[in-house]
């Protein structure tokens, strides 16, 4: 099975924390040379540390704010300008705040979607002619279970998730053959983004955090919480070569917990 990324560069977004920091670290295990894309340049100088000596052959900070289309535009063109093109794009990012969806507000919906479904669009507009050129290209999007069963209580999210998936699932039958997009779906993740949803969800409901983790943790037959590197691992399958003929697919990683066959 070649799982090798050698000679291949990966843009990761979202990488200074959780899901998508340990998706950076797995692709450089496999020897990609990463760019890891943040808002912070002193997380980012020093998870790029960790990136080299984890396997990558370089690794080039990428300051950027997804919600900030005309900077994040030239900071993505400058980049590969500087640093060459890109084969690899992962693209991550944390989800809005829960809560009833009948109670959210018009500019809730338009940050998401700045952020979960246009960022993602304009930077794969802008690395898709380097993975032409080479032949090769893989694009996975970190989106979540609410994809095929909507999450009570995260309203905004359930729905721009979903609006993510459906370009997804559109752009796979419009890219050329050797380049693939697919989705990830985490299920219940120890990350600082899970633990922010549990206290607002114990707040809004009166209970404590350690109430809502255990309701969680009902409805999953391994009974855990994921760790970070876990859907990280299939993510660099997907980038691999190995996973060369999986295409337009969303794939949960959540322990079972989904009800849908």
């Amino acid at each position: 099975m070649d799982l090798s990324l050698r000679d291949r560069h990966a843009l990761v977004t979202g990488a200074s924390a959780g899901i998508g920091r340990a998706t950076a670290l797995a692709l450089a295990a496999q020897g990609a040379t990463i760019s890891p894309l943040a808002r912070s340049g002193d997380k980012l100088a020093a998870l790029c540390e960790e990136l080299r000596a984890a396997g990558a052959p370089a690794a080039h900070p990428l300051v950027a704010d997804l919600e900030d289309h005309e900077g994040l535009a030239a900071a993505v063109e400058g980049h590969l300008a500087a640093h060459g093109p890109v084969q690899v794009l992962v693209n991550n990012a944390g989800g809005p705040p829960g809560g009833p969806l009948l109670e959210a507000e018009l500019s809730q919906f338009r940050q998401a979607l700045d952020r979960l479904l246009f960022a993602p669009h304009l930077i794969l507009q802008r690395v898709l002619p380097g993975m032409q050129e080479a032949g090769y290209g893989r694009i996975v999007n970190v989106i979540s279970t609410s994809v095929y069963e909507p999450i009570p209580g995260l309203g905004v999210s359930n729905t721009t998730r979903g609006a993510t998936a459906a370009w997804a699932k559109t752009i796979s039958r419009e890219l050329p053959p050797g380049i693939t997009i697919n989705n990830v779906l985490p299920g219940f993740t120890d990350t600082e983004r899970l633990t922010t949803l549990a206290a607002g969800k114990a707040k809004r409901q009166g209970q404590t955090s350690e109430d809502v983790f255990s309701a969680w943790l009902g409805t999953v037959p391994e009974g855990r919480l994921a760790r970070p590197d876990e859907p990280a691992g299939v993510i660099a399958f997907l980038c691999s070569p190995a996973g060369a003929y999986i295409r337009g697919q969303s794939l949960a990683v959540d322990g079972g917990r989904l009800h849908k066959i």
